[in-house]
């Protein structure tokens, strides 16, 4: 019996022994395979080609469930999209009057930090918190009307060419979901990301203005209603300018393409 005790207590030491020997190959193999995987993914945001536009982003692992980012986005000059949500938010027919012809470009850069939910690299439902700074041109013809000082009645309309440009900081969280499809090609969802911020930007326009001309043209600029914005206005014998800050808010979403390598 002492002999069949001695013989247990020393198959269990080895079976033991061999368990951990053989769940620290398999832990070091697993650390091995992480280190001899690529970490970078490029990839297309091929639901932003849709909207004329084109988004890259760059993604780094930095361990089995971490990873950076950074995006790129650009957008060539174009008329305004989602016109009826736009209309929508505007609650002046003057303004929108003149808003409707805008045309406008952007670029805009977003680093991020991602966090894994999974337990595979680069892969699963992922947190991701990131800045985002984005710039923005335009170019508007602003029609303003211009009225008789003695009866006060509209006898024409003119145009101004208005030319400007803003710059927005925001910062957000996205939720997202990454697969990979093949050795080499991944597939990334944005689900969704919201995110908030500020704005800052200038509108000029350059144009010979009579007395009754300014009058008029600083009436209607005071009468703009621009949503979630600050502005002040400066009317010469010249043209006008157009300054303006305030909050902005956004939101991230895609579907892309990433090659691993």
């Amino acid at each position: 019996m002492k002999y069949l005790i001695k013989s247990l207590v020393a198959a269990a030491v080895v079976s033991a022994i061999l368990t951990g020997t053989k769940s620290l190959a398999q832990t070091s193999g697993q650390i091995l395979n992480y280190e001899n995987e690529p970490k970078n993914i490029v990839k297309l945001n091929a639901a932003a080609l849709l909207l004329k536009t084109f988004s890259v982003q760059y993604e780094r692992s930095i361990s089995k469930k971490t990873s950076i980012a950074l995006g790129f986005r650009a957008t060539p000059k174009s008329g305004l999209p989602f016109k009826s949500t736009v209309e929508s938010l505007i609650n002046d027919d003057d303004t929108w009057r003149n808003v409707r012809n805008l045309e406008s470009g952007s670029f805009a850069i977003t680093p991020e930090f991602r966090y894994y939910l999974g337990k595979q690299p680069l892969s699963g439902f992922y947190l991701a918190p990131f800045v985002r700074y984005s710039h923005y041109t335009a170019e508007m013809p602003f029609i303003y009307d211009i009225t008789d000082p003695t009866t006060n009645s509209v006898v024409a309309q003119d145009v101004i060419p208005l030319t400007g440009s803003m710059n927005t900081y925001t910062a957000g969280i996205m939720i997202g979901s990454q697969w990979q499809l093949s050795k080499k090609f991944y597939f990334d969802w944005w689900i969704l990301g919201p995110n908030f911020g500020a704005s800052k930007g200038k509108i000029d326009g350059t144009k010979n203005l009579s007395t009754f001309e300014q009058e008029d043209l600083r009436e209607q600029l005071a009468d703009l209603d621009i949503p979630l914005t600050d502005y002040k206005y400066e009317v010469t014998d010249t043209g006008a300018k157009l300054d303006f800050d305030g909050g902005w808010a956004g939101v991230r979403a895609g579907l892309c393409i990433g090659f691993r390598l």
